[in-house]
């Protein structure tokens, strides 16, 4: 039974499957059209022939030479075939079967990993059978050299899914192959009929798997649509024949929940208002179908509207109907599949249409009434403001609260009256095949009558956002003329040649009317995300990603304010660095095929698996610790790796900011990181279960930053992976190493190598044995600048020279089977190629690698203290001395109260750093980051020595995880920097702003 199991993967057999017919039926259909009794081949190849097919299909003999074989086997058998007409005819009659590519491109809408696994001699199917992008794997028999039944390929296509067995579900028509797969603990469908199959596959998986469309998922009970309600209602107002209805959610699109609605061989598209309450006058889809039909009269290309119904009885709110309309999407602003030629007509077409939309006169199209021209911004800003007030208590955005106030003292005398689409952007946009005409406009929710150029300026929002924001990418940063894209001053003057007004670029004052025109575009745009998340937080969202584009308001604000100010140039939020280059081909486990969570989802994730699975097992993890073998790893450990690996807690820790597009991690900011940090916090072993330990965590982070493909090709993947483990040589017990231009190990060039001399201890990790790695850091010239004289190099640990003097205690804590080495580094010889950056570059890396690894300690330490605080209540409810339980002792209640107190007073100080971080960089948060690098660690200590105290001796033993605890809280106020180095950080800072002023 899969009951309780959510399905992960699904393993698809190709001949008979998905591709038909088999092998089995077009053998059947050979022998008939020759001729040949029933089953008059099966000799050779399931008896006289059955190991030379065995071989062909795990690839150790080619198809000729089979051929030959079974020929052979024919000619002594008396059987009158021709074995090379029959594979050719298998091979030219093999066909994709719509079913089963219905039901793939349905289960990987949902985030399903879908793998083919398929006993096979061709290394490439016909043209008529082409699968390629339909799979996430495909493992042929003949190219790794093992064939179904064999345990082997089953667990060979296992590791490549990333997913555990038993959340995997096998589809195959031969009932020895799905044995197989049920001693793995997978559960298996026989195929007979590949219609009924699918069927069972649905019951399994939950949902529908047919009536696939492009950017759709399957209906959902949250979307609170009934299916059979509105097909019968469609059928009777459209006067169509009785047809079941095949409804799908669209995932373009935030406000109003859009479907994709198949009747027979129909296709319409449902648009409707959200179910639950809403902000009065918005999404008003009535208006939406009225303009819609108003302008498909006036020669617009829009959806054809068919119908309005007002009466919420039939689906739960109002909705209207239209034609669905095929063609091409773009969500991506960049275009990075296709040609600067291609990209220039995209835009072209674009913004062509804008003007005939603004060129369409309303009273002749009958909309004189949908809406008032004059008035039209401050109507906006009253209403968007109105809107993100009432919502203001779930998320205060500063930004917004200075636009409200610039924005109505700053209104240009007079626009351009028309008709406003309201939210005129690519992505709203459906294409031809040619991607040279826009065969419709999408998205009619905020239309009205108003200043036209306020269309335009929307329009142009990429020019301001940076090519690295996830789901909104910009063009800053990119050579427009090399892309093929019109630069911004190119639209705007083409837009107001076209319209016969001035160009706003060839005055002073049109620039700043333009600047308004364009900061009213982010503060709507940021009012508008705001909602989303709103909604999503109350769990009324309209699209899958709706928590990920709502976090995106705040920085989006910031945006606007700047432009506001007029000078965009200062504006420094994270949002507006670039992404990195393009990271094809490396192949990492962070989060591949994982359906994509919100940060509140993971937490709570996080939350379940560490109080199932990693609290339990601490005990063990302890005793592993002072055993004799502890210098290994426990079996238990990986196995939950592995577990947490498969549920996608993996690699969290990578922050938004580094990898933009998603390649490596989870892409959460460094504010909903540490909410994650925190959890993990409350258990030394949990970090290394999700792989978000150190010093992995910030080597990774600095691989990805700062390293070339090669280096993260060898050295980043198994670390992404969780296949090796690192650690980080800097610190020296010859200088105080928390000045690291002190630091004397040396890096010497020697031809296309360097050497390596140098005493390094305190190197967190080094003693494990999955320890592969080291960043080295040492003088590769000291005659340089003083931050100019140190670099970073690569080292494997297995490197000749490299010995491993001891491990290193604290207060008697070896810290197994992790480890604190001290080690020697003498004439290690490593290629040139494993130099990071350049030389000279290694006191801006170390930099660079600080800030995030704070965070993530001292959220980890926040979370430390809570459990430390969990610990002190239980002990303080259920201890008694001299006659009185603790917790009735004012002394006790008093402490507790402190350090529920210092608790909140640390996180909130260390979630301000966080954010800053995510807003400005981490280089403008490096006084918050010193403030809580001091005070995290210092509370830290002080609740755990409350709780040792409250536990009496019992909190000195090993029987209670605090004495560990206050140990590695008493580390990071030396590991990360000591108190002093922060203190003299924040002062000097503190007196830079008084400094200014002077």
């Amino acid at each position: 039974t899969m009951a309780g199991r959510k399905i992960a993967a699904v393993i698809f057999d190709l001949g008979g499957v998905v591709l038909t017919p088999g092998p089995i039926a077009a053998i059947r259909k050979f022998e008939a059209a020759n001729h040949l009794r029933a089953h008059a081949l099966a000799p050779l190849f399931v008896t006289r022939g059955k190991e030379a097919y065995a071989r062909l299909e795990r690839g150790e003999i080619d198809l000729p030479q089979f051929v030959s074989q079974a020929q052979s086997h024919a000619t002594e058998l008396g059987i009158k075939v021709d074995v090379a007409a029959l594979f050719q005819q298998i091979n030219e009659n093999l066909h994709l079967d719509p079913l089963a590519v219905d039901a793939i491109q349905c289960l990987r809408s949902e985030g399903i990993r879908v793998a083919a696994l398929s006993n096979t001699w061709l290394p490439e199917p016909p043209t008529s059978a082409n699968i390629d992008g339909l799979f996430d794997v495909i493992v042929r028999s003949a190219q790794v050299g093992m064939r179904k039944p064999e345990v082997e390929i089953y667990k060979h296509t296992l590791k490549l899914l990333n997913v555990p067995s038993e959340r995997t579900v096998m589809l195959d028509d031969i009932g020895s192959n799905l044995a197989t797969a049920r001693q793995l603990n997978m559960h298996t469908i026989k195929v007979d009929r590949v219609d009924n199959a699918i069927n069972e596959l649905a019951a399994i998986v939950g949902f529908p798997l047919k009536g696939f469309v492009p950017g759709t998922r399957a209906l959902q009970p949250g979307h609170h649509v009934d299916a059979t309600r509105l097909g019968e209602h469609l059928c009777r107002v459209l006067g169509l024949p009785s047809a079941a209805a095949i409804v799908r959610k669209f995932d373009h699109g935030q406000s109003n929940p859009t479907f994709h609605v198949r009747l027979g061989n129909r296709e319409f598209v449902v648009r409707k208002k959200p179910h639950g309450k809403l902000v009065p006058s918005a999404h008003a889809i009535e208006r939406e179908f009225r303009v819609m039909a108003a302008l498909h009269g006036a020669g617009i290309p829009v959806a054809r509207p068919l119908h309005l119904c007002e009466d919420p009885a039939v689906i739960g709110t109002p909705f209207y109907v239209m034609e669905f309309v095929r063609g091409q999407i773009f969500k991506d602003s960049l275009l990075p599949d296709h040609t600067p030629a291609a990209r220039a007509a995209i835009y072209r077409a674009m913004h062509k249409t804008l003007g005939a939309i603004h060129a369409v006169d309303p009273a002749a199209a009958g909309l004189a009434d949908y809406g008032r021209p004059d008035g039209y911004i401050a109507r906006q800003l009253k209403q968007w403001g109105t809107q993100y007030r009432v919502n203001r208590d779930a998320l205060r955005i500063l930004a917004m609260d200075e636009l409200l106030e610039w924005l109505p003292a700053n209104m240009p005398a007079r626009g351009r009256p028309g008709i406003v689409h309201g939210d005129f952007r690519l992505d709203n946009l459906i294409f031809d095949e040619t991607a040279t005409e826009v065969r419709a406009v999408l998205d009619w929710e905020l239309s009205t009558l108003g200043d036209s150029l306020c269309d335009l300026a929307y329009s142009c929002l990429p020019y301001h956002l940076p090519r690295g924001l996830p789901a909104l990418r910009g063009f800053v940063g990119v050579n427009l003329d090399e892309a093929g894209i019109p630069k911004e001053s190119e639209v705007v003057a083409d837009y107001c040649a076209r319209a016969g007004i001035p160009n706003f670029f060839n005055s002073v004052e049109g620039q700043k009317t333009w600047a308004f025109y364009m900061a009213f575009s982010f503060f709507r745009l940021a009012a508008i995300l705001h909602g989303v998340l709103v909604r999503a937080r109350s769990g009324q969202a309209s699209a899958a990603n709706a928590s990920e584009m709502g976090g995106l308001a705040s920085d989006i604000a910031e945006v606007g304010w700047w432009l506001a100010q007029g000078r965009p140039e200062t504006w420094t939020p994270s949002i507006h660095q670039e992404a990195g280059p393009a990271r094809a081909g490396l192949a990492t486990s962070a989060a591949a095929g994982q359906a994509k969570r919100t940060p509140e989802e993971t937490t709570e994730l996080l939350t379940r698996f560490i109080h199932a699975h990693i609290l339990p097992a601490e005990k063990a993890f302890f005793d592993h610790a002072r055993s004799d073998k502890r210098w290994t790893i426990p079996a238990l450990q990986e196995q939950l790796k592995a577990e947490a690996k498969a549920q996608g807690l993996w690699n969290l820790f990578i922050p938004r900011e580094s990898d933009p597009d998603g390649r490596y991690g989870a892409g959460f900011t460094n504010e909903q990181y540490a909410h994650m940090c925190e959890i993990m916090g409350r258990s030394v072993w949990a970090p290394e279960i999700f792989n978000c330990s150190a010093p992995d965590t910030g080597n990774m982070e600095v691989l990805i930053r700062y390293g070339t493909e090669a280096q993260k090709q060898q050295f980043l993947t198994p670390l992404l992976n969780g296949e090796v483990r690192s650690c980080f040589a800097m610190t020296e017990p010859a200088v105080a190493s928390s000045d690291a231009t002190q630091i004397q190990a040396s890096i010497t060039r020697d031809g296309d190598d360097y050497i390596l001399n140098g005493r390094k201890w305190w190197i967190s990790g080094a003693m494990d044995p999955r320890c592969k790695i080291a960043i080295f850091m040492g003088k590769t010239d000291p005659t340089a600048a003083t931050h100019l004289q140190q670099s970073m190099i690569i080292v494997p640990m297995d490197t000749p020279g490299i010995t491993i003097v001891r491990p290193m205690e604290v207060f008697g804590f070896d810290d197994a089977p992790h480890g604190h080495a001290e080690i020697t580094f003498e004439n290690v010889r490593v290629p040139a190629s494993y130099l990071l950056l350049g030389e000279g570059r290694g006191f801006e890396i170390a930099q660079g690698r600080l800030g995030p690894g704070r965070i993530h300690h001292c959220m980890r330490l926040i979370g430390l203290c809570e459990r430390a605080l969990e610990l002190t209540c239980q002990r303080a409810l259920t201890r008694v001395a001299f006659h009185k339980p603790l917790a009735k002792r004012d002394t006790i209640l008093a402490e507790i109260a402190e350090s529920r107190v210092e608790i909140e007073q640390a996180r909130l100080l260390t979630l301000n750093a966080a954010r800053l971080m995510d807003r400005l960089g981490n280089k403008a948060a490096r006084k918050e980051i010193a403030m809580i690098k001091l005070v995290a660690p210092r509370v830290a200590q002080t609740i755990i020595d409350r709780a040792i105290q409250i536990h009496g001796a019992a909190g000195l033993s090993q029987d209670f995880v605090l004495s560990g605890m206050f140990a590695w809280a008493r580390i990071l106020r030396i590991a990360d920097g000591p108190d002093e180095v922060h203190r003299e950080m924040i002062a000097k800072l503190e007196l830079k702003k008084y400094l200014a002023r002077l």
